[in-house]
């Protein structure tokens, strides 16, 4: 087989929520044949716990130097670039880009394009409870990021760590999940529910998705894509 065929190398830190790294891996995986292309791939296995430790800790840097040492490992694989399947790991991503040997495909700055394009002026986040009551970490421009009340944000991360811990969903989930978000829409004139997690993806998709809302999952994995398979995409 020729290595022409071949994709650039993608380097996945892993084990951050298994289950959306193994959508990762799958959407990637059909991305690449759809265009004619085979997927090249390398992983490293993060501890979930050890990185949510130090997010619950705020311990940026310390979060940053763990994550920097997988993309090491990473680099020394072959990847041409890194990816974090997960939403909150990227609270630290300012200082993690300064400690990195390998450029970072960025799911916030994917995101803020998104808003950017859209013309998104107030939105809701759905994620863990890191992201939800920072904001996004305070990235977020230009957009009114509208909290949840308190139990409606514990009630979001109580789903959202299920889905982390189990690896799927229910439909059980995804309709409480559903009907909080008409809510948001209705009560707190949010324009558009950020699904911030990328484990919702064991729950929502294009099909089953009622209310307005982006994708975070889906737009990184659109970015990953071009970055692995487009001739301009080379940064």
């Amino acid at each position: 087989m020729s290595d022409a065929i071949l994709g650039r190398c993608i380097g996945l830190i892993g084990g951050l929520g298994v289950g959306a790294t193994v959508h990762y891996y799958q959407e990637l995986a059909k991305a690449h044949a759809a265009r004619g292309r085979v997927l090249n791939l390398v992983m490293a296995h993060a501890d979930m716990n050890r990185a949510l430790g130090a997010v619950q800790a705020g311990d940026l840097g310390g979060l940053a130097e763990y994550l920097s040492g997988l993309i090491g490992h990473l680099a020394g694989a072959g990847a041409d670039f890194a990816v974090i399947p997960a939403v909150t790991p990227h609270i630290c991503i300012a200082e993690l880009q300064k400690l990195s040997r390998l450029p970072i495909v960025n799911l916030v700055e994917e995101l803020q394009g998104e808003i950017t394009a859209g013309g998104w002026r107030r939105v809701a986040l759905f994620g863990t409870r890191y992201t939800v009551e920072s904001g996004l970490f305070g990235l977020l421009r230009g957009v009114d990021v509208v909290a949840p009340a308190a139990v409606e944000i514990e009630f979001i991360h109580q789903i959202y760590m299920q889905l982390v811990s189990a690896g799927a969903g229910s439909p059980e989930q995804r309709d409480s999940l559903t009907r909080l978000a008409h809510l948001l829409i209705e009560r707190d004139g949010v324009e558009a529910v950020i699904l911030a997690g990328t484990d919702l993806a064991l729950v929502f998709n294009d099909g089953n998705t009622d209310f307005p809302h982006i994708d975070c999952a889906r737009l990184h994995l659109d970015a990953i894509t071009r970055r692995a398979l487009d001739s301009d995409a080379r940064g």
